[in-house]
Order: C-alpha cells, then sequence, then structure tokens
C-alpha cells in the first residue's frame, strides 16, 4: 500500500462519530490510479466492522481485480441500481438504498465519479456523498489529486490529458480526515508492467503517456502539497484555538481580476492554488465597463462564476468605467495584499493608443503597496492533439 501519513484524530472515532449531528469524512488520496486508495478504504472499512460498527459497501470499483474484491470479504454489500444508457446497461450506486439502509459507514469509491444520465438525481458521485453526510451516515471516499478543480488544469498542460472528472476543492475540504496514499514512480510502473493496474492492451500506450515517470514525479509532488496544506491549515486552527492571543498566521487575502477573455479560468485557478498555499481568502472581481458589458460575457462570466464557488471564491461584480482604478480601489476597500491578474492580449500597437489595463494596475498597485501577478493566459484547447490515456481507471 505504500506509505501513508495522515492526520491524528481521537482513537475512539466510533464514540467521537456517534454524538455529531452529520456524517464524518474520510477520504484515501493518491497521485494516481494504482497507488492502493481502494486497498485501505476497505481496510478501514473492515476494521471498523471488526470493531462492531456498522459498515456497508455503497460501492466499490474493483476495475477486474481479483485482490481488489477479495477485500471486500463479508461486508455488507448494497446492490447496485442498473440503468440502461444509449443501450448499454450501467451499475451505479443506489443512493436511496443506501440512505434507507441508514449504515453508520459507507465505503463509496471515486468521489469524482460521473454518474449515468438517468441513473438518479445527482450528476455528480461527490453530490452523492454529500446527501449521505447530511443524512448522518459517516463516508469513506477515495480520489486522486488530478481530479482537485483547482488543479485539474495544470495536471492537463502537464500529461497532455484531459482530466475530464472534476470534484469541487471545497468538498475535498470538508473532509474531517484527509490521507495520503503514497508509492514511488518506480513502484507504480512495476505495478504497471505487472498488470496490477490497467488491462493489457492499455499498459504500453499508459506508460508512454500518463505514467511517465516525469509525469508521475509530478502528479506525487502535488498530491504531497495539498495534503501537507491541509494538515498545517489545522495545526494553524488547533494553535489559533488553545492560543488565540498569538498571531500564527499572516491574514494573506488574494484578488483575482475576471474578465470573460479566453483563458481566465487558468487565472482564476491559479489565484485559487496560491491562496491555499497562503491560507489566504480569495476573492474573484469582475468590472462591468459601460452599461453592456455585463450582456455580452453574460453566458462565459457565469461559467467562471461557478467556477470560482467550487474554488471557494467570494464572487463580486462592480460598476466603473475605469477598471484598473476599481481593481485597485477594491484592493484597499478589503485589504487586499495580492491581486492575480491575465496577461493583456492587445497588440503592443492597441497598448499604446487604448492603453493597458495590467500596466495601470501595476502603477496604481505600487503605489498602495500591493503586489501583483501577471499570469499567462493558455487555450486548454491548444494543449490536446489527443485523447487521453489512463484517466479513467481508478484504484
Amino acid at each position: 500500500m505504500g506509505t501513508m501519513t495522515s492526520r491524528e484524530f481521537p482513537a475512539d472515532e466510533v464514540e467521537a462519530d456517534s454524538v455529531s449531528p452529520a456524517g464524518r469524512f474520510r477520504i484515501y488520496m493518491g497521485a494516481v490510479a494504482g497507488v492502493g486508495k481502494t486497498f485501505a478504504m476497505l481496510d478501514e472499512g473492515w476494521r471498523r466492522h471488526r470493531r462492531g460498527a456498522d459498515v456497508v459497501v455503497g460501492f466499490v470499483e474493483t476495475h477486474g481485480r481479483p485482490r481488489t474484491a477479495e477485500l471486500i470479504r463479508d461486508l455488507e454489500v448494497v446492490p447496485r441500481k442498473v440503468t440502461s444508457y444509449r443501450g448499454t446497461g450501467f451499475e451505479e450506486m443506489d443512493l436511496d438504498a443506501v440512505l434507507a439502509r441508514r449504515p453508520e459507514v459507507a465505503l463509496v469509491d471515486e468521489l469524482a465519479h460521473t454518474n449515468v444520465p438517468g441513473s438518479g438525481r445527482n450528476e455528480k458521485r461527490w453530490q452523492d456523498v454529500i446527501e449521505l453526510l447530511n443524512a448522518g451516515i459517516h463516508v469513506i471516499t477515495t480520489v486522486n489529486v488530478q481530479h482537485l478543480e483547482s488543479i485539474a488544469e495544470a495536471v492537463e498542460r502537464m500529461t497532455g490529458s484531459r482530466v475530464r472528472e472534476r470534484v469541487p476543492d471545497w468538498v475535498v475540504r470538508k473532509a474531517d480526515q484527509l490521507e495520503l496514499i503514497d508509492s514511488s514512480p518506480e513502484q507504480l510502473r512495476r505495478r504497471m508492467v505487472h498488470g496490477n493496474i490497467y488491462p493489457p492492451a492499455k499498459i504500453q500506450d499508459a506508460l508512454s503517456h500518463f505514467f511517465r515517470t516525469e509525469n508521475l514525479v509530478a502528479l506525487r509532488e502535488l498530491a504531497l502539497r495539498f495534503v501537507a496544506d491541509e494538515t498545517e491549515e489545522e495545526l494553524l486552527a488547533y494553535l489559533r484555538d488553545r492560543h488565540p492571543q498569538e498571531m500564527w498566521d499572516t491574514a494573506e487575502r488574494i484578488m483575482v481580476a475576471v474578465t470573460g477573455a479566453h483563458g481566465t479560468d487558468g487565472v482564476i485557478r491559479r489565484a485559487a492554488r496560491l491562496a491555499a498555499r497562503m491560507k489566504g481568502d480569495l476573492h474573484a472581481v469582475h468590472v462591468i465597463a459601460g452599461e453592456h458589458g455585463r450582456q455580452r460575457d453574460a453566458e462565459s462570466l457565469d461559467a467562471l462564476h461557478h467556477l470560482a464557488d467550487d474554488l471557494g471564491a467570494h464572487w463580486h461584480e462592480i460598476t466603473r468605467d475605469d477598471p484598473a482604478r476599481a481593481l485597485v480601489d477594491f484592493a484597499g476597500e478589503h485589504q487586499v495584499t495580492q491581486i492575480v491578474l491575465g496577461s493583456s492580449r492587445r497588440s503592443r500597437w492597441e497598448e499604446m493608443t487604448k492603453g493597458s489595463v495590467v500596466q495601470r494596475v501595476l502603477r496604481f498597485a505600487s503605489e498602495s503597496g500591493v503586489d501583483v501577478h501577471v499570469i499567462g493566459r493558455r487555450d486548454v484547447d491548444q494543449v490536446f492533439g489527443s485523447e487521453p490515456v489512463g484517466l479513467a481507471a481508478d484504484d
């Protein structure tokens, strides 16, 4: 299973859980498929079952691996719901059946999974998990770091493979316990060669693309960094609670300027990563210049607003004729310490004749002592030349 880092919680989790008004949430995170997340989830479920907890398998994906199936042992499995879609039958977790069964603990694999249309009321499995938690059922689940909304785009650029299934960051941060299941790139490639991750027909392609050593090293670093950031945040919360008179961290506030320009979604994700690393609030600010500005960009801005919500940002809209001054004034009013902008796509001639918002923000911000990050915009569609390899299968 590799090494595992974890947060510390009370030893008697069953008693602690029983008084909680909502279900406790445990996530096993990995860098990629094959590290052993599902093994860890099933082992934890079995351990609780042996201690007397009422544990059921809501959904476990074995991917045809006999060893994974064996680890279910005699745990009760809630029958899956079979849904016909485009002439093919698919099995999904039966959310209503798990809710009606009302166990203490439900094991639900692959948090980022997209449910088959018509299989239930929720599009995503993480939405099913939220319902279970709200019903007071404790949930143990799994996810790969590539599926986090703030990280997915960086993984796409790094690997050249699309990440189609994503989980909002706030869902993962909602976890009471987050554990990293770690494995070295060399060990993962050996497991791949031995047929322990993908079927034989996909092995060579995966080794040559998504499972290249450099990709695995980078994904592992992303996972380690995310879990380390979460652990540090918990430590700071503990210190602030026990010693409120001390200043344990700086109050960083990050603001990202939102426009309808291509590539703004990547700028927002980059700002979210900065905010998470600095343990700071994130404000997404859109300046409406002119009465028709909002209507012109309505569709793209609605999507960006949704993205900002998923990343835990506060959304603001300001109507001003001078976007640069509006952004810097907002920064001053909200004690923003760092501003994140997307790079300008105007030509040099346009900047000389019409002016550059980026340059004016830099000038105004320097007068106010606010740091500014200018992020290059990237069109995602230009990154990919082929379909993704190795992103569907999980542990």
